[in-house]
């Protein structure tokens, strides 16, 4: 299982209306071959950051599968318009100590 983690950092005012398309947007990235879970994570002390964790049972389902998609597309044109800066994207994997 890999995770995907990307800081989000919303326009100024738009927060709101980013919640709503986010929750929309969720059963896109939901139905995705090797999706395993989601979560958005709204940050305390910074208005406008988030935290979406994903996790994928490879990286390929992410990098390959969900964002070479028709899906992936949909998804873009729902949130990608509220994002300043662009996000990165990191994949982790679990160290087992």
């Amino acid at each position: 299982m890999i995770l995907e983690a990307v800081m989000l950092q919303v326009k100024q005012g738009m927060e709101d209306d980013y919640e709503e398309a986010f929750s929309h947007a969720s059963h896109i990235i939901s139905g995705m071959e090797g999706y395993i879970s989601h979560e958005l994570q709204r940050c305390l002390e910074m208005k406008g950051k988030y935290l979406l964790l994903v996790k994928w049972h490879r990286l390929e389902d992410h990098t390959e599968g969900f964002r070479q998609s028709s899906e992936y597309q949909e998804w873009k044109k729902i949130l990608h318009h509220f994002y300043d800066p662009f996000p990165t994207v990191e994949h982790f994997v679990k160290v087992n100590i």
